[in-house]
């Protein structure tokens, strides 16, 4: 097998042999050129030419000097050598941005995180952006489980169809939830929902468990109950407690007759009483009573103004909080679209739903199930 080697100018890409020092156009040949100064620099009697054989590819020189001429020499094999192995060989006349171009430089740590976000197409490997639904380059087809694939954040584990309780107000961190993937979660000073921070939460205050996959609450004998917000029109019944704004009510009905005369027959002297059907009485803190006012009608208002009992100092009773009618003998209450709603104290177990709030202690919680 045999074949030629030659030189390719740099300017008109004509090929030359490779004894040739000047192409047709005129240009000097970067082979020819560089070897005499090679042989030149190093002190060569007399100009030697390169000779190429079938079995030995490499130039063929007389062996290079020492020091500055050594290195020179060096350098100029390293560029023969390089042009040999190329199909096309650069002399020193090329344009810099061409040179430029033949080095690749190595991707960035971002270039590569870029990457790692793209789809590789199958045919002709082009990353593709997510969401694009072909190839840029070839046309393809990008598969539909990668169209709508998106990135999914990591999150607390909740069990489907259960509960998690997120703390709205208190004297620990808001915003922190409890998940509820237990069958029985007692809140308490102690238990599986502690709250050691609050005075007002009894050591065993309420449970919180499923029954038949519904969400149940009940109270567990505390001092202060589980109060539940209450959603729209309630039933009230005498000795029912119920919280608005930052204070306590107790619901009483119809006062006992107390005009009688005294055992002497004396009567008692005092302002007119008027016929009323239920009293409101306000509980301090501690268990004092406050303030018991007696209803003129059937109806009887709370809030900051305009109503039968005022709190104006309190910044979480609306303007008009809620009402307390009576219908018949039967008494309700309804919340009047307060900001911090009105609630109820449990006296029994009750089933809880999504978006429920309790107050248990000083603590604000809302309810919050996932959807099976």
């Amino acid at each position: 097998m045999s074949f030629d080697i030659g030189i390719v100018c740099g300017r008109c890409d004509r090929y030359s042999v490779a004894s040739a020092k000047q192409c047709v156009c005129g240009h000097d040949l970067a082979l020819g050129r560089t070897t005499l100064a090679v042989q030149a620099e190093v002190g060569l009697a007399e100009p030697q030419s390169l000779f190429f054989g079938k079995d030995d590819l490499k130039p063929r020189r007389a062996p290079s000097g020492t020091g500055v001429a050594a290195a020179r020499a060096a350098t100029n094999d390293r560029r023969q050598e390089s042009a040999l192995s190329s199909p096309r060989v650069f002399d020193d006349d090329v344009p810099s941005g061409e040179g430029e171009a033949l080095a690749q430089p190595a991707p960035s740590l971002e270039e590569l995180m870029d990457q790692a976000k793209n789809f590789v197409c199958k045919s002709c490997s082009t990353p593709v952006p997510l969401g694009h639904k072909f190839c840029g380059r070839c046309g393809a087809a990008i598969p539909a489980e990668m169209v709508n694939v998106r990135t999914h954040f990591f999150g607390q584990l909740q069990v489907l169809g259960k509960a998690k309780l997120i703390l709205i107000r208190g004297d620990g961190v808001e915003g922190l939830s409890y998940q509820l993937n237990a069958e029985q979660h007692l809140v308490g000073r102690n238990g599986q929902l502690v709250f050691p921070d609050d005075p007002f939460i009894s050591p065993r205050h309420a449970n919180l468990f499923y029954r038949s996959g519904r969400l149940v609450v009940r109270d567990e004998g505390s001092t202060n109950g589980v109060f539940w917000r209450v959603r729209g029109t309630v039933d009230l019944a005498p000795d029912d407690y119920f919280l608005a704004g930052e204070q306590l009510f107790r619901i009483e009905g119809p006062p006992r007759p107390n005009d009688g005369p005294g055992a002497d027959g004396t009567y008692f002297y005092s302002s007119p009483k008027h016929q009323t059907r239920f009293k409101v009485i306000q509980f301090l803190q501690g268990g004092a009573p406050g303030m018991a006012v007696c209803a003129k009608g059937s109806g009887f208002q709370i809030g900051r103004e305009g109503g039968e009992m005022n709190f104006p100092g309190d910044l979480y009773m609306s303007a008009a909080h809620c009402r307390i009618e009576d219908a018949g003998g039967r008494l309700t209450l309804t919340d009047l679209n307060s900001k911090n709603g009105t609630y109820l104290r449990l006296k029994a177990e009750r089933e809880l739903s999504h978006g429920d709030y309790l107050f248990i202690g000083r603590k604000l919680l809302r309810v919050e199930i996932t959807v099976n």
